[in-house]
């Protein structure tokens, strides 16, 4: 093998310093990552407050309009209502995670019903419904208006409604929810309003407890004698 001349060494030299100053490619940092934002998929968790459920995950899908119930209004509905719910049945129209309805039967509820037109919220709230073993939860696809309308006058001690805000369910549900709720049973009211006596006084509905957590009113509504 013949020697290098002296020019080649330094041309070399040069070149080999040069490649060890090129700052090396970047790569990208984990925190500016693009967020998924693939409809369907589960965004974040809430957890069950109370009963024997109590801090079990329910997973809140990444779906438009989705509002779960926050764990301070949870907290002071159950305070209202009382925590023991034994033998109560209930009703969770316009479900969504089912959050409110898992808690009435964390707590006791012998039936809870549930109504859901999204299919991807159904089969989440029969995943739920299976992983807890919550045998007394009964998920239906459908109109919760229809459902509750479909379901015996009286039988229910108390319905949760929570209807999309922008809609116009809120008077047919109010209605259909005075009707299968038993004198002296509870209707558990969220509205981006306030609603008076007066305004629920044709389906024998009474204001009992209200407040208001950002733009949502909680209402605690009682069934008349």
């Amino acid at each position: 093998m013949r020697p290098r001349s002296s020019q080649a060494q330094a041309q070399a030299q040069a070149q080999a310093q040069a490649q060890a100053k090129a700052p090396a490619p970047k790569r990208p940092h984990p925190s500016k990552a693009a967020p998924s934002a693939v409809i369907g998929h589960a965004a974040h968790e809430i957890r069950i407050i109370g009963g024997m459920w109590k801090r079990s995950k329910l997973k809140v899908l990444d779906k438009p309009g989705l509002r779960p119930t926050p764990d301070r209004v949870r907290e002071t509905l159950f305070n209202w209502l009382g925590q023991d719910l034994n033998g109560w049945h209930c009703a969770d129209a316009f479900a969504g995670t089912g959050v409110l309805g898992f808690e009435a039967a964390s707590r006791g509820a012998l039936r809870v019903l549930m109504w859901e037109q999204d299919p991807a919220l159904v089969v989440q709230l029969n995943d739920s419904k299976a992983r807890l073993q919550a045998a007394m939860v009964q998920v239906q696809r459908g109109n919760a208006v229809n459902g509750l309308q479909s379901t015996a006058p009286g039988s229910m001690d108390l319905v949760f409604l929570d209807p999309p805000f922008e809609g116009e369910l809120f008077a047919p549900a109010l209605q259909a929810a005075g009707q299968v709720v038993a004198p002296g049973g509870w209707v558990y009211l969220e509205a981006p309003a306030r609603w008076t006596d007066e305004q629920l006084a044709p389906w024998f509905l009474k204001v009992q407890r209200h407040l208001k957590a950002g733009a949502v009113h909680a209402h605690l509504l009682q069934k008349l004698a």
